[in-house]
């Protein structure tokens, strides 16, 4: 073996934007980028907030290595002229992890035309238009790897999220794989995580359904934010440089396969 593999995961000089980035797991995904040299700019819809993490990390990493980003990942307008600012401050881009997105819950009935666009247009329009913005990028430098963050909902059909909310996430799989096709000879990498559920919101579940899922996760534990940044580690490194197409599932057990 030629390199040691401490360095193998290294992304020293390497460039990351991260959608979602504010908090949960793309704030900890960023981090962990950021741990291993890459610099991250960070995307949010939330101006004040994505601010006051921006400040959080630079404080700790760097100010010239983190990139404060607010934009809506699903207006194309406002996704072209972030990465150009991304360009602008640090001429590349070797890494995107589209993670932003929004849930939504409740039966068919329930769930309003306008409900399913919101979350069609956060989750799966916006990681197309993220991707059509920074595939010029990649294949310019010859090489990039784009990871899209799903849900094990677009497998299963999830226990709780929507029906919008599991078709976006089987949406982003699908442009996963097409994506990974499309730009395989350009020497850029394609690739899902499918997470389980994630500790991203303690909020997000009461009591008495935190213990119903405890009792379907094998492993015992609900999963926490840096399991997926680990994970995006590994998809970004020379670790996984001959996986393309593929869908990391990080679920605990929950779905076996």
């Amino acid at each position: 073996m030629q390199e040691h593999l401490s360095h193998i995961l290294d992304q020293s000089g390497r460039v990351a934007l991260v959608t979602g980035a504010r908090r949960g797991i793309g704030r900890s995904i960023a981090e962990v980028l950021l741990q291993a040299g890459a610099s991250v700019a960070l995307v949010s819809r939330n101006a004040d907030g994505l601010e006051e993490t921006a400040r959080t990390l630079a404080a700790q990493y760097g100010t010239e290595r983190v990139l404060s980003l607010p934009f809506d990942v699903g207006d194309q307008a406002q996704v072209d002229r972030a990465v150009e600012r991304l360009i602008d401050a640090w001429g590349r881009i070797d890494v995107l992890v589209n993670n932003a997105g929004l849930i939504g819950f409740g039966p068919l009935e329930s769930i309003a035309p306008d409900d399913w666009n919101s979350v069609i247009n956060a989750n799966l329009t916006g990681a197309y238009l993220c991707s059509r913005a920074v595939a010029p990028h990649m294949r310019a430098g010859g090489s990039g790897h784009i990871v899209n963050i799903a849900s094990v909902s677009a497998q299963t059909g999830g226990v709780s999220g929507g029906v919008h909310y599991s078709a976006s996430k089987g949406g982003m799989l699908a442009l996963t794989k097409t994506l990974a096709r499309d730009l395989a000879g350009d020497g850029i990498t394609v690739n899902a995580i499918s997470p389980g559920q994630i500790d991203a919101d303690p909020n997000l579940l009461t009591p008495e359904a935190r213990q119903r899922v405890l009792e379907l996760i094998p492993l015992g534990r609900i999963g926490l934010p840096e399991d997926i940044a680990y994970a995006t580690l590994f998809l970004c490194s020379k670790m996984a440089g001959y996986i393309t197409g593929a869908t990391l599932d990080v679920n605990g057990g929950i779905l076996k396969r």
